[in-house]
């Protein structure tokens, strides 16, 4: 069984910056790529970034410059630090993982969710 827990949404004025963390656990083999998604208000989930297994990284045009994506393969944790926020960046956020149980095929796995509020 494999869990992933996300945290470091919250509240910030327009210009602030948050740093939201995706930690994975259970029985992993191993990790390919891992990302965040988001999905604001009437909108469709979309791909803010992601990072593959050996750190290439991929960004929606709309925060290219303002986030950063990064990982650390032996905590299996997934960073995306938000700089510059903007009130358009409010959406739930997901963390997604394609990886390797110990048991069973290449999966996704999705995060609860945790919320990102863009807001003077």
């Amino acid at each position: 069984q494999v869990q992933l827990v996300e945290s470091g949404g919250g509240l910030v004025q327009p210009g602030g910056s948050l740093r939201l963390s995706c930690a994975a656990s259970g029985s992993i083999f191993s990790i390919n790529a891992m990302g965040w998604y988001r999905q604001g208000p009437g909108k469709q989930r979309e791909l803010v970034a992601s990072i593959n297994s050996v750190a290439t990284t991929n960004y929606a045009d709309s925060v290219k410059g303002r986030f950063t994506i990064s990982r650390d393969n032996g905590e299996n944790t997934v960073y995306l630090q938000m700089n510059n926020l903007r009130p358009e960046d409010t959406a739930v956020y997901y963390c997604n993982v394609n990886l390797w149980p110990v048991e069973g095929g290449m999966a996704d796995y999705w995060g609860q969710g945790t919320q990102v509020t863009v807001s003077s």
